[in-house]
């Protein structure tokens, strides 16, 4: 599974999506030796977890670990692959030829994305990092990966909006990269409001949009808008503690106000992705054995 977050964020935290869609073939090919060699060299008989991270055109490995990991019934489900019980056969015995085990051809794409409790805890800033937040995971299952993604979304009570605005307002080191989800937002309709120095950056790119205040440069602010409705999705990564101004509060105040809220880039391009995906899609519904009868 590729994990829509970077590294940094906990895997139970982050949103991941199998097939992978933009781990080059060459990267794949090296994942999957390195992990048949782990395997071997350990001796595992069974299930394994590897974490893998690719950075300047090299796969590294971050863990591995001789053990079932959560996703693997979500890897069940979306494969058509009975890991637990696979897994089960061979530590008793069974040869991985006897199981007739061989790589298929997936033609579509489940993601998962994680569950999170913030709604319970209005004080607790909702960011993601190393240390696991989430109590609950959801699969949202598609022939594209912008409509797993925003059924996936849905599944957590998150749903992505289809209208309205959106707020950008990224730390500097983001805004370089926040660049093309505010395009892909603005070509699917949305307004779109940033604060200054979002705005500024955006701007040199030629992407005009809707100056708003923030809570310390007076009224009306971004909790102002978010409170009348002016806005449907926040976009806000963390400013980081060497900042003058705390922004814990616009992500507080879209959790208490039920507004969808994202605080990597990563996952404002996959939303982007999602929402033109859900308006553009031809609405249908399969069952899971429909799903699986494409397996080749």
């Amino acid at each position: 599974m590729e994990h829509i977050e970077l590294a940094g964020v906990h895997s139970g935290d982050s949103a991941c999506v199998i097939p992978p869609i933009s781990i080059p073939a060459k990267h794949i090919d090296t994942i999957t030796e390195y992990t048949k060699r782990i395997a071997i060299e350990l001796g595992v008989v069974g299930l394994m977890n590897i974490q893998y991270a690719i950075a300047n055109d090299t796969v590294y490995i971050l863990e591995a670990n001789p053990r079932a990991s959560r996703t693997v019934p979500l890897v069940s489900k979306v494969c058509n692959i009975s890991m637990a019980h696979i897994a089960t056969q061979i530590m008793l015995g069974k040869t991985m030829a006897e199981l007739d085990l061989r790589h298929r051809t997936i033609p579509h794409f489940g993601v998962k994305e994680a569950v999170f409790p913030f709604n319970m805890f209005p004080e607790v800033d909702p960011l993601l990092g190393p240390e696991m937040r989430s109590t609950g995971e959801v699969l949202g299952l598609a022939d594209s990966f912008g409509l797993s993604f925003f059924k996936a979304q849905e599944a957590t009570q998150q749903a992505l909006p289809e209208k309205g605005g959106v707020l950008i307002t990224v730390a500097a080191p983001d805004q370089g990269g926040i660049t093309e989800a505010v395009r892909q937002f603005k070509d699917l309709g949305f307004k779109i409001w940033a604060t200054e120095g979002t705005r500024g950056t955006l701007a040199k790119q030629g992407l005009d949009t809707q100056r708003i205040n923030k809570l310390h440069e007076g009224r009306p602010h971004i909790v102002d808008a978010i409170k009348n409705g002016k806005i449907q999705l926040v976009v806000n990564t963390p400013s980081g503690k060497l900042s003058q101004h705390d922004d814990s509060y616009i992500r507080k105040a879209a959790i208490q106000h039920k507004i969808p809220y994202i605080t990597t880039v990563a996952a404002a391009l996959a939303a982007a992705r999602g929402i033109a995906a859900r308006k553009t899609a031809e609405q249908t519904v399969k069952s899971l054995q429909e799903y699986h009868a494409d397996i080749r």
